[in-house]
């Protein structure tokens, strides 16, 4: 059965339209019971079966929430509540109290009116496409409509307390016993989210100097001019403040982005840069081995390369980079957007995780994040987008793929590579080019898209 509601990362779309309602949530709630149920019969806690859920700060979140609990509790589940917490904090507390799933309502970076809902297995990893679609067959099936647990058979709901607490004190675990974080001064921008408590809390217990904002949720200004969907507002505070460095999450709290003491950003390719280096040298680094997608600038392979290590690469999404992880057997990896995963520490990307470990090497090497940021030299990258009247394939076009391969002979030697393919949202071609040379790249990618243009062109 094809997909109809489940995309890449759960369920999106703006909150109380179709599938992001309650009617969907409910049932949603009553699927993800059932299958959960049955994978393993006998409960991981004492009781019966047991699914956490958790949410970002947006105002839709409780709508969605209180009727994924009431579809789960009529299949004789308990809910265990948790209110606002990142989702990588949804993710630890799953696995930290036992439950058998964890849910998490959150839109991510999306702006307040949208919606979502993720799902976590016990292990607190992402679910795979078989138990999506066996959730997802249930909910339109109608399959498990009889079934109607009464009595005492029915669930029941109870709110954790406890659960921000327990998240500060595992990030907290990630950087080495008796490190503190004294001397340094940080700006963090919680965007209005899900971190608002928990990230200002780990830093001031650390000893940091904290300054924060994107700490005032209100259910609608979530991801609102601030967070890392707007990272200048965190480069210019930095300035301002005269900080060490800055962090900025989205509403989930699942990325982040920095600035250095310069105000100047730092993203995802940079962590990677930062982080690999420093667990090569450690001799942490699985198989010495980085996974990123195949949207990171070139000049990480060819850093990581020169210090003995090598790179693997993904399709666009965290949870294509968190499969190969755990196919085989790497420890880091990421997204220049700001997803990255420690799996050492965690299950899915943690904003959090990775601000203490940025700060963890700027406190063991005494150096600022722009020195550490300079370790690695981008290769210049060239992005075309082309509006196109239909999306043939690249093999139907007459010179295209041979225009395509004489670039990648030219600058692959070096390093570089050439990716065209198809947007799989707008009526676009998108061609990517990286190499050392800039007018190389301006050279192939004009005749690559004049190429384009006259054929599929609008």
């Amino acid at each position: 059965m094809s997909k109809k509601i489940f995309g890449t990362d759960g369920v999106r779309g703006r909150a109380n339209i179709e599938p992001v309602t309650a009617e969907t949530a409910l049932k949603l709630g009553r699927s993800a019971a059932h299958v959960f149920k049955n994978l393993e019969s006998q409960a991981r806690g004492r009781g019966k079966h047991k699914i956490v859920i958790g949410k970002d700060t947006r105002l839709s979140g409780y709508m969605l929430e209180n009727a994924l609990s009431s579809g789960i509790l009529s299949m004789g589940v308990d809910v265990l509540f948790i209110g606002p917490l990142p989702t990588p904090g949804v993710a630890y507390v799953t696995r930290s109290l036992r439950a058998d799933a964890g849910i998490v309502v959150t839109a991510s970076h999306n702006p307040y009116d949208d919606n979502g809902i993720k799902f976590f297995r016990a292990d607190g990893y992402k679910l795979d496409d078989a138990i999506e679609g066996q959730i997802e067959e249930l909910v339109f099936s109608g399959a498990i409509e009889n079934i109607r647990p009464t009595a005492g058979e029915i669930g029941k709901a109870v709110r954790i307390d406890d659960a921000l607490g327990r998240y500060i004190e595992f990030a907290k675990t990630s950087i080495p016993r008796g490190m503190t974080l004294e001397g340094i001064k940080v700006v963090v921008d919680c965007g209005h989210g899900a971190a608002y408590k928990s990230t200002p809390c780990v830093l001031q217990e650390l000893g940091a100097e904290v300054i924060v904002y994107g700490n005032q949720p209100d259910g609608t200004n979530i991801n609102r001019g601030c967070g890392s969907m707007h990272p200048e507002q965190m480069c210019r505070r930095v300035r301002e403040h005269q900080a060490h460095i800055g962090i900025a999450h989205d509403g989930d709290a699942d990325r982040v982005l920095f600035c250095d003491e310069t105000g100047a950003l730092i993203d995802g390719d940079d962590v990677m840069a930062i982080s690999a280096r420093d667990m090569l040298a450690q001799g942490t680094l699985a198989h010495k081995t980085l996974v990123t997608t195949v949207m990171s600038n070139a000049g990480l392979d060819a850093f990581i390369h020169e210090r003995g290590g090598s790179v693997v690469r993904t399709n666009v999404g965290d949870r294509y980079v968190i499969d190969e992880m755990l196919r085989e057997g790497y420890n880091f990896g990421g997204e220049q957007s700001g997803h990255l995963i420690y799996r050492d520490f965690g299950t899915t990307g943690d904003g959090l995780v990775c601000a203490l470990q940025m700060l963890r090497v700027m406190k063991a090497t005494d150096e600022p994040l722009s020195r550490l940021a300079a370790c690695w030299k981008r290769f210049p990258q060239l992005v075309s987008n082309l509006r196109v009247r239909e999306k043939k394939p690249f093999e139907q076009l007459e010179g295209v793929l041979e225009l395509v391969a004489a670039a990648e002979a030219e600058v692959k030697p070096a390093g570089g590579r050439v990716l065209l393919r198809y947007s799989g949202t707008e009526p676009k071609v998108r061609l990517l080019i990286e190499g050392r040379d800039q007018e190389v790249l301006d050279r192939h990618a004009l005749r690559i898209c004049e190429a384009l243009k006259r054929q599929i062109g609008e």
